[in-house]
């Protein structure tokens, strides 16, 4: 979500985004895209959906944990969620660059409030079964598949594209905000009446983005001309991200760490679990502190004026470094401290790889392009989560998430050093004012280009 790159490799800025390069950094006002009205109902309308989505994320793993007793089976439910980006993500891009945004958008939402009620109604009444919450999660998914790169798409149509950045971290803020209400609610909800009301109130959130939508006016939307019917738009768009390596390593990065670092309801749980035996007080806690820490984050790339590609490969590296430490952890307190950092850096990494790839891209690909970075983001979830599981399962809580940071670090490590060389960089390491200072400098040994990564 955040920051053109600045790499040699990145693609230059397209004609409809000119205006938004990075190559001269800049802040702008943390809050500034807030001043556009469209945006501003799709905002408070998110706000509610969005805390509604994480009180049932944290009440179905607790559901599904409570039936079964498994982390494995913590990891299918999370799998079949995010199973349907894998498989039709592509399609869903190219059906949205089709698509105009608003009617897609309130088709989606209103299939994820429906989902909800139902799975509240089944909870409520006592008939609930494991099946049950794993055809829940497969139908959001289905709906995830158009709804996730239509609402990414649909921000640029509603505050163009000199706002683009900040709006794009506002909406990380606001979510993480609701992921530090959600999982506190949630876990009231849990302990006090049970997982049913949390489902019901998930359901009843989408009544806010529904309403947003409805109230918009459409004669102030940036209009992109959408792409027509015709063979071949898959293949394209492909291509097009093939041909870019300032999009498709980012791309790749998130892949890694989507697929291997950002399993944390399996963790958690089992963590909250098993390890501490704390309940799912614990459970919600974890989550809690880790969305601080990703509000925190959010926060900054909203105010930062440009990211760079350097910025997400020490973020990623950073992230998966502190998953080492954390896995490691033997106090409850220090457990749950380290989830902070972890979310700051997580989010980032999320942050500064939407950004740079939505303003890498023609708006006429963008619909294919952030339906890829989706599907590799959240669809690679399906391969990791059933795996991480059976290894939490297997060897334990400390050994999964060591894994899952050992792999983050191994890839940002990789893939900056495949960024540097691409870009005709070298690695310095050096004495800066009495302190060392390690970063990359061009081969020529020229000063360094204020847009490298």
């Amino acid at each position: 979500m955040s920051t053109g790159s600045g790499d040699n490799s990145a693609p230059a800025p397209t004609t409809h985004d000119s205006q938004t390069s990075t190559d001269s950094p800049r802040k702008s006002s943390m809050f500034s895209s807030l001043k556009i009205r469209n945006y501003r109902l799709f905002f408070m309308g998110q706000v509610v959906s969005n805390t509604g989505t994480w009180m049932q994320r944290i009440a179905q793993d607790w559901l599904v944990l409570s039936l079964t007793g498994s982390s494995a089976a913590v990891g299918i439910t999370t799998a079949l969620q995010f199973l349907p980006m894998l498989l039709f993500g592509l399609y869903g891009g190219v059906l949205v660059d089709r698509l105009p945004k608003r009617p897609t958008l309130l088709c989606t939402q209103s299939v994820m409030a429906l989902t909800g009620l139902a799975l509240a109604g089944l909870t409520l009444s006592g008939h609930v079964q494991v099946w049950h919450v794993y055809l829940a999660a497969f139908v959001m998914g289905l709906a995830t598949v158009l709804d996730n790169p239509a609402r990414q798409t649909f921000v640029s149509e509603m505050v163009g594209p000199k706002q683009l950045q900040n709006a794009v971290s506002l909406n990380s803020a606001n979510f993480q905000s609701a992921r530090l209400i959600g999982p506190a609610v949630a876990g009231v909800m849990i302990t006090s009446v049970g997982t049913g009301w949390a489902f019901l109130a998930n359901g009843l959130s989408y009544a806010a983005p529904i309403t947003g939508l409805l109230l918009m006016r459409a004669r102030e939307l940036h209009v992109v001309e959408r792409a027509p019917r015709g063979k071949g738009q898959l293949r394209e768009g492909l291509r097009y991200v093939a041909g870019q390596p300032g999009l498709i390593w980012p791309i790749v990065l998130v892949g890694f760490i989507g697929t291997f670092g950002f399993n944390f309801p399996v963790w958690l749980s089992a963590y909250a679990d098993d390890v501490f035996h704390a309940g799912a007080g614990a459970y919600s806690l974890f989550n809690t502190v880790m969305a601080v820490g990703s509000l925190v984050g959010a926060l900054l790339a909203a105010r930062r004026g440009t990211a760079r590609l350097r910025l997400l490969i020490a973020a990623a590296a950073a992230f998966g470094a502190l998953e080492i430490v954390a896995s490691v952890a033997p106090e409850y307190w220090l457990f749950a401290l380290l989830m902070a950092p972890i979310g700051v850096f997580g989010l980032t990494v999320n942050v500064t790889a939407n950004t740079t790839v939505q303003m890498g891209t023609d708006p006429a690909m963008r619909g294919r392009v952030m339906s890829l970075f989706m599907m590799v983001f959240v669809g690679g979830t399906p391969l990791g989560a059933p795996l991480v599981g059976w290894m939490t399962d297997t060897w334990g809580a400390r050994a999964g998430f060591a894994v899952g940071g050992a792999v983050s670090l191994v890839a940002a490590v990789t893939i900056g050093l495949l960024l540097a060389r691409a870009g005709g960089l070298r690695l310095s390491v050096g004495w800066h004012h009495g302190h060392p200072q390690v970063r990359f400098v061009p081969k020529d040994g020229r000063e360094e280009l204020a847009p490298a990564a």
